[in-house]
This record gives C-alpha cells, structure tokens and sequence, in this order.
C-alpha cells in the first residue's frame, strides 16, 4: 500500500523497504493506479478548497516539518548509510542530506509559498464583446501532477507545497536512494493537511512501487494531468521515451559561465567560484567557464589557484593549461568534458577567442538550461542575451541564482529547458492551466 493519511505508517527511520523494484508479492500498477485514483479524488476536494484553507494547509506542513525533525533526520540517516556503503559519490550525498537546518529552511520556504498571490481564478484577460457575451480566461488547477526525480528530499516538500497551493494533488516518485526520507516526509506532510481540513491523499508517494511503477505512471492517461521528471540524463530520457501523458522535461544542467574582453577580474573570480564551488551537485552549477583571450592572463592564473584552493579538478585547453602557475594541476580537456554535467568539484575551462566563439560553443554543448555572462561593456551583454538560446541568463550573477525561491517563486517543482509556457523554474503559474469562461443572457449563435 502506497503511503497516505490513513494507511499505518512505520516509524519515521525504521521499517521502510529499501528494494529497488516493487516489494515481493506486490502489484506496482495496483499500487499506482491506487494512489492515483486516490489523488484524483483529493484534487477535485483541493481544487475547491479557499485560498485561505490551503495556506492554512501550507503553514500546518511547515510547523508538523519542524516539529518532525528528528524522525525526518533520523530517518535520512538511515538512507545516508546505505548510499555510503553503496559508494555513492559525495555530490549525490550532499543532495540527499537532511539536519536541522536544512528541514528549517525547507520547512520556511513552504511558508513563504503559503504568502504568495494565489494564481487559481486569477483571470489572464477577458473582455465583452459587441453582441454583449461577457468572455474571460481564468487560471485553474491541472489536477493530479505526477513528479519523478532522484535523491533529493528537499524536492518532496517543494513539490507538495507547490501543488496544494496551486489546487493540484500531487503523486511522488523519489527514488530508492531517499526512500525512507521520502517515506517519513510524505506522512508528516499528509497529516498535517488533514489536520488543517484538506484531503491527506492530495500528496501521495508511488516509492514502494519501485521503478516498475514509473512505467505504470508515465502511461496512465486519464488519471493524471502532466509529469515533470528532475533529475539526471537518464532518468529524463526515460520519461520522454515512455511517457504517454503529457509532461514537461526539465534538463540536465550543463552551465557556462563567460568571461567577456573587459570582466572586472575580481568579480569573474567571486562569480565563477560560487557557480561552481558553493553547490557542485545541484543543476545550476556551472560546468565550464570560458574565458575571453584579452581577459586570460588577468583572469585564468587566479582562477585556476582559488578552484584548485577549493578543491576543483579543472580540465583545460592548451591556453589555460599554459596559463597556471604553482603547480595547479590542469588535466587536458575533451569534447566530453564539455559536454558532461559533473555535479561534482569538477569543471571545463577553455580560452576563446571572442564572444561569438564563446556562443557557438554554448550552442554545441550547452543544455539549454543556464548561461552567466561576466562583462562591464553593455553592448557585450546584450550581445550574449540576445545569442543564448538558454531557459536563464545572468548577466554578472552567478548561475547559481537559477532558483525558484532565489527569484522569488517560493520554490520550484523544476527547471523546464524546453520552449513552452512553462520554462526556467517551474512554479505555482506554471501549475496551472486556463479555461474559457462564457456568459450570456440567453444568447445564441445562429
């Protein structure tokens, strides 16, 4: 039985299963067509629930999130542990983390969504017409929004919480590697919803159906709206090769950062070391930094010193191996390390010529995702704007401002890549779809 408010939860570290496919004698399409028809029926209750009923719903999770702390970290741990003994590199465990502070500022970014302007009713544009029918667009939910992605606990909350305020339910699916986080999230976000009067199914986990049950929901059309995948490659190539509901895919992160002609070498230094050093793991690092010729012997010596300092390996080109001074180790670079998206202490450099080489190299192995440009001269960063091709671009930020809460949704259910209305970080605008609303006084058409 999949997780909700009124099944019998195990305690919140002990008793999860840890298999990566369904459990043994377990239906996973039983198991997910459940949660599913559970969630549509939560949808419908949440879509017609206030405004105020679903913020209230938001700041109970958050209160239950914080009170939850030690079973939430105790319940982490567990998961931590066999990550470790699985070799499970540093960067992936960093993002499967939770302590204390980490819930707390999770648990504060579900509150901040709770104050946002809730977009169901919102009318997009409406008007009267001559023959006097009265003729509006209006925001409304989607209905049930399934979300898969990989060993990231703090995405279950900020998917929860997105959905309910924006009027959706939500179906989990958070991978084995957080599957006791996942577990002991979900029950503590359920019952503080019902504690607040809403439905606990709103907010379901398919986890124990394994990857088997991904299948079985990419492939339910009719019981759930759109899926948005977040993860590696891998996963999103699954989705989009087997999904026969519409979905949303949200990219791998392979960010450049370039440094223009005339870069204030100070701020390219304290740009390009926080796209890469402060969070290595998550998808708006940056992955490579190019560097404009005329800007290298100022910029490339000092930067290879602090990635170095901070623990970086660094591949580079012929001009930037040249460049290093003090014994920082600089391994050639490859075509292949342009095109990988580390999520690590790792990074491509490359010295270009101009801005334009630095734009056709973006275009040949940029993910689409997002591009940093670090310039003084304005018509050097309309230039690059106006040359990307990206979801985000910084123009003397860092990549990693690429957020949801960091520009000002609250939180994000993801980062779209593709060219549709949804694109860049997903939030509660982009839950929602639109319909036509059409009153007369007995007219007709004729």
């Amino acid at each position: 039985m999949t997780t909700s408010v009124s099944a019998q939860h195990p305690p919140a570290g002990q008793g999860a299963p840890t298999q990566r496919s369904a459990p043994h004698g377990a239906d996973p399409r039983s198991q997910v067509l459940d949660a599913l028809a559970r969630a549509r029926a939560a949808s419908k209750d949440l879509s017609a629930a206030t405004r105020a009923v679903r913020d209230a719903g938001l700041l109970a999770v958050a209160d239950a999130l914080v009170a939850a702390t030690d079973e939430l970290v105790a319940a982490n741990a567990r998961d931590l542990a066999r990550e470790r003994e699985a070799g499970t590199a540093a960067g992936l465990l960093d993002r499967l983390a939770l302590d204390a502070p980490r819930i707390a500022a999770i648990a504060e970014a579900v509150r901040a969504v709770a104050t946002l302007p809730d977009p169901v009713g919102h009318v997009r544009r409406g008007s009267t017409l001559p023959n006097g029918l009265r003729v509006t667009q209006v925001q409304v939910p989607l209905g049930v929004l399934g979300v898969v992605y990989e060993a990231r606990p703090n995405v279950t909350v900020d998917a929860a919480a997105l959905a309910v305020k924006s009027g959706n339910a939500a179906v989990l699916r958070g991978g084995s590697a957080a599957l006791r986080s996942n577990t002991a999230l979900v029950a503590v976000i359920s019952a503080a919803l019902v504690s607040a009067g809403l439905p606990g199914d709103a907010v379901v986990s398919i986890d124990e159906a394994g990857r088997d049950g991904v299948g079985v929901l990419l492939t339910a059309r009719g019981l759930v709206d759109l899926v948005i995948p977040r993860g590696g490659a891998g996963l999103i190539s699954r989705v989009v090769a087997e999904a026969t509901v519409p979905t949303i895919e949200t990219g791998v992160g392979n960010c450049h950062v370039y440094v223009d002609a005339s870069a204030d070498p100070d701020e390219a230094l304290a740009i390009c070391l926080d796209a890469k050093v402060t969070r290595p793991s998550v998808c708006n690092a940056a992955e490579t930094i190019l560097v404009h010729e005329a800007a290298a012997d100022a910029v490339v010596p000092r930067l290879l010193a602090a990635l170095g300092a901070a623990g970086v390996v660094v591949h580079g080109d012929e001009a930037t191996r040249a460049l290093s001074r003090g014994g920082v180790e600089v391994s050639p670079v490859t075509a292949t390390h342009f095109a990988t998206e580390f999520t690590a202490l790792e990074v491509a450099m490359a010295v270009v010529p101009s801005l334009e080489a630095a734009l056709e190299h973006i275009a040949a192995y940029g993910s689409g995702h997002t591009e940093a440009v670090v310039t003084t001269d304005t018509r050097a960063a309309d230039a690059f704007v106006a040359g990307t091709a990206s979801a985000a671009v910084m123009v003397n930020a860092s990549t990693r401002f690429t957020d949801g809460g960091e520009l000002g949704l609250g939180a994000e259910v993801g980062i779209s890549t593709q060219k549709l209305h949804a694109r860049g970080p997903m939030g509660l605008d982009e839950l929602t779809t639109t319909r036509w609303l059409v009153r007369g006084d007995g007219h007709v058409r004729g």
